[in-house]
């Protein structure tokens, strides 16, 4: 099915913006026939299926996934939300980078583990795919306990560069960016992933020893 390729096999069938517009009718679906829900449906779903060859691990805070906006009124309805809970506050707007939500675990300033967002609750063992990115820091300059999350994601040179060598092999090119680095991330040979050059953008400080 469409969100087996996506999550799964990392090669989408069709475009993200179709995938965004058939999840929204199905929500809207479900609003209107709520009797007819399925206890397996894709929006009661968070994140991906995992791939348990890689080995799994237990989040120790849920990791969340972001809410799509789509237009003016929903944005609107967001800002609504927010005045209920928070009386004072303003918005930092800046471009998505469209990757794959992971978590690092450093102790005593040592890079001990990574792990994808998974189901939100459990999550794949990617640790050895993640020593792989240069440029998330293995050793931090404090000698501290800390998880911090972000998208590992492929830019658009190294991408370019991977579907050229794929060309050269005779291999199946990539979709995208945002595929190209899920597939990367979550390979069985680590060697893979060092040659795909990810790299990773931090933006949650979860907890620290200091």
């Amino acid at each position: 099915c469409i969100r087996d390729r996506y999550y799964i096999l990392d090669n989408p069938s069709v475009e993200d913006a179709e995938y965004d517009n058939l999840m929204m009718e199905l929500e809207s679906l479900e609003n209107r026939y709520p009797q007819y829900i399925r206890k397996n449906s894709p929006t009661k779903k968070v994140g991906a299926f995992l791939k348990t060859d890689l080995g799994t691990i237990i989040h120790q805070n849920q990791m969340m996934s972001l809410g799509d906006v789509f237009n003016s009124n929903e944005l609107r309805d967001f800002d609504e939300k927010i005045k209920k809970v928070v009386h004072h506050y303003s918005y930092v707007i800046e471009l998505k980078i469209d990757g794959i939500a992971s978590s690092a675990h450093y102790e005593k300033g040592l890079f001990t583990l990574g792990a994808t967002r998974g189901n939100g609750i459990t999550g794949e063992n990617i640790t050895k795919n993640m020593l792989m990115i240069q440029s998330l820091p293995k050793i931090l300059t404090k000698s501290i306990d800390i998880e911090v999350r972000g998208e590992v994601y492929m830019t658009n040179e190294a991408f370019d560069k991977v579907n050229e060598i794929q060309e050269l092999n005779n291999k199946k090119t990539f979709a995208n960016p945002r595929n190209c680095a899920a597939g990367t991330l979550r390979q069985l040979d680590s060697r893979i992933t060092k040659q795909r050059n990810l790299s990773m953008f931090i933006f949650c400080l979860l907890y620290t020893s200091d």
